[in-house]
């Protein structure tokens, strides 16, 4: 394990993702790192002041942890594309009394700034990034602050990228991840290469000490990416049953369905690069929905949550990998040591 990571305090060499929207609790933060881990809260779609409340009471553990935000990297969609989206997946709003069509265009930079200067003002051990490199001047204000900074690259042209911004460490994530793709370049869906490749890939082209992401779902493939070079694993959506976990009770159910044998990547629910369990919106709108994000993102958001507050799944973003099926309900820090050899 990389010595900054050992610094930290770990003794595990897997990792729990942050999964934004509710998944990623403090509870979960918590238990990660008494299993040797560290844990990130998830920063998207959260407030300053939401975050920092969540910091608080992570931190009240004195536990390693981490936080991770979506860095800016909006892709504009057209005003016409917008508004025969919203009109297309009006019917889905209607059972919930959603005006899909006539919402409003919004583009925002998911309260960035406010983030960086709550994590700058009280910093915290780690923060890592998706979506975005943010600037040289933030990553060098974050460093200064005493705290490792970690960006997610999903190629090797990224990793070079990551690198000359001044990253101290990169998470490699693979297409077979569950929920967003990290990917620079959202207007593309990326290349499904294998996890193992797409690291040698990386190491080629960066000396940056790796994260291995995506898929990862057994201790097997665990000791693989370790074998190929990356410092230790990040998993995500094993842990999405755990008893810590904050998925709403559809979204469990539905990760135990074994009817549900397949994800898909879709930008039908947020008009950005994603993998999800298959269920009834992504069959009939992922060949309609117009790349666009974080627009379309804020347009299906309220027929989202009433999906989830209804128990209804076929309205739910469910985010999943391609190791979905070993999902289990059982405590988090079971699954993290599981998956690193020591159960």
């Amino acid at each position: 394990m990389n010595a900054a990571l050992r610094n930290l305090g770990l003794s595990s060499p897997v990792l729990a993702a942050p999964m934004a929207g509710g998944p990623s609790t403090p509870q979960l933060v918590v238990a990660a790192a008494s299993a040797g881990s560290l844990g990130f809260l998830a920063g998207g779609y959260r407030s300053g002041e939401a975050l920092a409340e969540q910091i608080t009471e992570v931190r009240a553990e004195s536990v390693p942890f981490g936080v991770n935000l979506f860095a800016p990297n909006p892709v504009a969609v057209g005003p016409e594309a917008f508004h025969r989206y919203a009109r297309t997946i009006q019917p889905e709003g209607s059972p919930y009394g959603l005006n899909l069509a006539a919402a409003p265009i919004v583009e925002d930079d998911d309260r960035f700034a406010e983030k960086i200067e709550a994590l700058l003002s009280d910093p915290v051990p780690v923060v890592s990034f998706t979506f975005g490199i943010p600037g040289p001047g933030v990553i060098a204000a974050l460093r200064r602050a005493g705290t490792l900074v970690v960006q997610t690259v999903t190629s090797a042209d990224e990793a070079r990228l990551a690198a000359e911004a001044g990253a101290d460490l990169l998470v490699v994530q693979a297409s077979a991840a569950g929920g967003h793709s990290g990917t620079l370049t959202p207007s593309d869906i990326p290349p499904e290469t294998p996890l193992v490749e797409l690291l040698g890939q990386v190491r080629a082209a960066v000396s940056l000490p790796m994260v291995a992401a995506g898929g990862l779902a057994t201790p097997a493939s665990v000791t693989e990416v370790l074998a190929a070079g990356a410092e230790a694993a990040m998993i995500g959506t094993v842990l999405l049953r755990a008893g810590e976990s904050g998925a709403s009770p559809p979204y469990k159910a539905a990760l135990a369905d074994p009817s549900r044998d397949r994800t898909v990547v879709t930008r039908a629910f947020t008009g950005r690069p994603a993998r999800a369990l298959r269920n009834e919106f992504t069959d009939r709108y992922t060949p309609l929905a117009p790349v666009g994000y974080p627009a379309l993102h804020h347009l299906a958001s309220p027929m989202r949550k009433a999906a989830a507050a209804s128990g209804n799944p076929e309205r739910i973003n469910l985010w999943a990998g391609t190791g979905h099926r070993y999902a289990t309900a059982e405590p988090a820090a079971h699954i993290l040591t599981r998956l690193a050899g020591r159960a």
